[in-house]
């Protein structure tokens, strides 16, 4: 479970392809704190630490999670964002994010708003995922609220801040991001769509 706060931007420092697989490399600030077998959130994509080495650790991304995710289009020295798993206790400054990406969206327009950001995204709307006016979302694993909330696209605010401590400065028109969309409003959807 995450909370969608950024705590760090890794650099992918190798990637390895082993039969279906991609095995992750990434250099990262947090790397002394981590230990095999925890989970850290790749831009919003759950993944488990299988070694470290010095400043760099591996994740191993399967199949599944390369369809569904931005992490097939990974290069060398490409920024993710970062985010270990919350602590029990701790405060969920963001909102409930479990780290499985429901689908990508792509960077439709990002406009300066004298101090801040807008960045607008354009997704599927046919795999009945769904965004509401103020309500959360997560993309490349920030927690972020939604304006402009429409049938197939949203944009979001972006602070000074968050700009500058995640990979949403190096975002241009065409960028491919992770979403995952509010776990609340996924079982709501899904319960129309079963008409109970």
């Amino acid at each position: 479970m995450f909370t969608g706060i950024i705590e760090d931007i890794g650099v992918i420092s190798n990637l390895k392809t082993e039969l279906d697989n991609l095995h992750i490399t990434v250099k990262s600030s947090i790397t002394p704190e981590l230990k095999i077998d925890q989970s850290v959130a790749h831009n919003g994509v759950c993944l488990t630490v299988v070694s470290i080495n010095n400043d760099e650790y591996t994740v191993t991304a399967i199949q599944e999670t390369l369809k569904k995710t931005n992490l097939k289009t990974l290069k060398t020295g490409d920024k993710v964002n970062l985010e270990r798993a919350m602590k029990l206790g701790d405060r969920l400054d963001g909102h409930i994010v479990q780290g499985h990406v429901d689908q990508t969206a792509i960077c439709t327009d990002i406009k300066e708003a004298n101090g801040s950001w807008i960045f607008t995204f354009s997704y599927d709307s046919s795999l009945n995922n769904i965004t509401i006016e103020k309500g959360s979302i997560t993309v490349n694993g920030a927690s972020l609220t939604v304006v402009n909330s429409k049938k197939d696209s949203f944009s979001v605010a972006i602070i000074p801040y968050t700009y500058n401590h995640t990979n949403f400065n190096i975002f241009k028109k065409g960028t491919v991001v992770n979403l995952e969309f509010d776990v609340l409003g996924k079982y709501v959807s899904r319960l129309l769509e079963l008409g109970k």
